[in-house]
């Protein structure tokens, strides 16, 4: 059923087109991902959407009765209202401490906050949850959210997406969301919206799907332009009329990704990396022994040991207020342990990109290419000396920008260039602290490309679990001040998360449901899988991965069998295609049991 959308819509800003003359419609069922270059007009195409926007020209078509909830890039709470009124506005206690649904919401994503507190006293990040809370407790047909998981921990980020997947019926309801966490959108999204050039380009699936029916298109127009050239040098030989123009809509299932992607080569040669960065380091980079940091009476971390080496590339993970930060400072040598110690490498040379930016401060009356006139003008990446000018071209900078003041480049761009700035610095250790904020997907692909030939220690604090996954080979947690290996990557820290959560007392969200007549204890939405559920679904899905590799072998075969048919027996042709079909059917019911199964192990 068609729930809202847009005709012939047109946005004009000062300097562009952001929209141009776009038609699109959401019906119910839909589950969109928005994606697009940060100022292409994802932002834009919501509040047109809301009719908190009203287009140059064209319309806004809504059916009647539809309610739209929105989370904007910023809210409009009251700065004197309490946290609760924000999100309940003056629903009595007990009527909304008895729905499961606002209480998973409290519980998931504002436990850390009083309730009674002003909007007004709370940081940045408490203030946009809060505003998200709000959303989520409203009783919409539509949702449209700008991104939902900035400011949320993996955790918080994980829950979100079995929220949104859960919220309604199959078949009900709308999403639109713009986001760049590619993990969100996969796991969300059943369609995608590419926002370009003052167009909207639908795609099928979520963003793995977007992704690869990306780079087919861009082949199909590389081999278009091939053709069209080669038919224009033959037209201009012959002075003959130009070609006609095709067109080719793809359609994408298992088979095809895994022949798209039969010839990509590995990310990254670690083994060569790592011979690189202990060229660079040598054996030692940091050692810690049996590291306790506390302030006060509260222990942050908690004896622990680790050796980190030459060219390890290592995420770390953690809820907010973990000892993230703290433990970056203790590798570092800017925090001396309470007990325990500390020893660096006599070689290791840090570089440290911050969320705040601070190695940007002091160029900030710079124009951009003065600014990198003061480093080094060559780095090696991937094995091969590169320019600073290379290495801009990667990160997005065209010539105009170079001659842009420092202080006025947008969030991304001074992101951008602050990474630059400290990989023109040669350092052997790199840290990130949240390096993927403010930058958009095709920027975060570009700098994942980067580090991965970039020879030395790398160590990635984020929230994003695509980065995160991407470019570290080994994941740590913090969790209770103890740091643990995770050799299972993300899915093992969210179930030590899980586990630890269930042993904590209870919230006052938890207290206030019980006052309320509500079980403390009652199970989430979509609860966590048991270790011994997940360890049967992992085997399954293993086994059917075997058996669909089996089935795929099976319809070659077929297929050959039917090539060599006699083509005059028709007999012995109907039954070598019934072969075909049979083997394909298999595979086909294979695959669904693969996704099913798949689906359930994300939990």
């Amino acid at each position: 059923m068609f729930m809202l959308g847009c005709e012939k819509v047109t946005v004009e800003m000062p300097s562009k087109t952001v929209l141009d003359g776009i038609s699109v419609g959401v019906d119910s069922g839909e589950r969109i991902g928005i994606v697009g270059r940060n100022g292409d007009g994802k932002s834009t195409l919501l509040n047109v959407l809301s009719s908190a926007l009203e287009p140059d020209s064209g319309r806004v078509i809504r059916t009647g009765g539809v309610t739209v909830g929105v989370l904007a890039q910023s809210d409009d709470l009251d700065d004197d209202a309490t946290v609760q009124q924000s999100v309940v506005g003056d629903v009595p206690e007990y009527v909304w401490a008895s729905d499961a649904k606002i209480r998973a919401i409290f519980q998931n994503l504002l436990e850390d906050i009083e309730w009674d507190r002003r909007v007004g006293e709370l940081s940045g990040g408490q203030r946009r949850r809060v505003d998200l809370a709000r959303v989520l407790a409203g009783d919409w047909d539509v949702l449209m959210l700008d991104e939902p998981t900035n400011h949320l921990d993996i955790r918080a980020i994980t829950w979100l997406a079995s929220h949104l997947k859960t919220r309604w019926r199959q078949g009900a309801g709308a999403l639109l969301v713009v986001t760049h966490d590619r993990w969100f959108l996969d796991e969300v999204c059943n369609s995608m919206w590419e926002v370009h050039a003052g167009r909207v380009i639908p795609f099928e699936g979520g963003f793995s799907a977007y992704i690869m029916q990306r780079v087919e298109r861009d082949r199909l127009e590389a081999l278009a332009e091939q053709k069209r050239q080669n038919a224009l040098r033959r037209e201009l030989a012959w002075l003959s009329r130009g070609a006609r123009a095709r067109a080719t809509k793809p359609k994408f299932h298992v088979a095809a990704a895994r022949e798209l992607i039969a010839d990509v080569p590995e990310l990254r040669d670690e083994l060569q990396l790592k011979r690189m960065a202990m060229a660079r380091i040598g054996k030692q980079v940091v050692d810690i022994h049996q590291a306790t940091v506390s302030f006060g009476n509260r222990t942050v971390l908690d004896q622990v040991e680790w050796m980190i080496g030459p060219g390890d590339r290592i995420g770390i993970v953690g809820g907010n207020g973990a000892g993230k930060t703290t433990l970056l400072k203790l590798i570092e040598g800017k925090l001396t342990p309470n007990a325990g110690r500390v020893k660096i490498g006599q070689t290791v040379q840090f570089a440290v990109l911050s969320q705040h930016l601070d190695n940007l401060a002091e160029f900030e009356d710079d124009v951009v290419r003065v600014a990198i006139s003061r480093f080094p003008h060559r780095i090696m990446l991937d094995g091969k000396d590169t320019s600073a000018t290379d290495l801009l071209e990667k990160l997005g900078f065209g010539r105009a920008d170079l001659n842009e003041r420092v202080g006025d480049l947008s969030g991304g761009q001074k992101r951008r260039l602050a990474l630059m700035m400290i990989l023109l610095e040669q350092p052997n250790v790199l840290i990130l602290d949240e390096p993927g904020n403010d930058l958009d997907i095709d920027m975060l692909a570009a700098v994942e490309d980067m580090l991965d030939g970039w020879p030395g220690t790398l160590i990635l604090v984020t929230h994003d679990r695509y980065l995160m996954e991407r470019v570290t080979d080994d994941q740590y947690a913090l969790l209770g001040g103890k740091l643990k290996h995770l050799p299972r990557g993300v899915d093992e820290y969210l179930e030590l998360e899980a586990e630890a959560r269930e042993g904590r007392s209870s919230t006052p969200s938890a207290k206030a449901a019980e006052a309320a007549g509500a079980p403390a204890e009652d199970a989430p939405e979509q609860p966590l899988l048991s270790n011994a559920e997940r360890h049967r679904l992992t085997k399954l899905v293993a086994s059917l991965e075997r058996r669909m590799d089996t089935a795929s072998t099976k319809i070659e075969a077929a297929k050959e069998a039917l090539q060599g048919t006699d083509p005059t027996d028709f007999q012995a042709l109907t039954a070598a295609q019934a072969e075909v079909t049979e083997a394909e059917a298999a595979l086909a019911a294979l695959e669904e049991e693969w996704l099913e199964a798949s689906e359930q192990l994300a939990v």
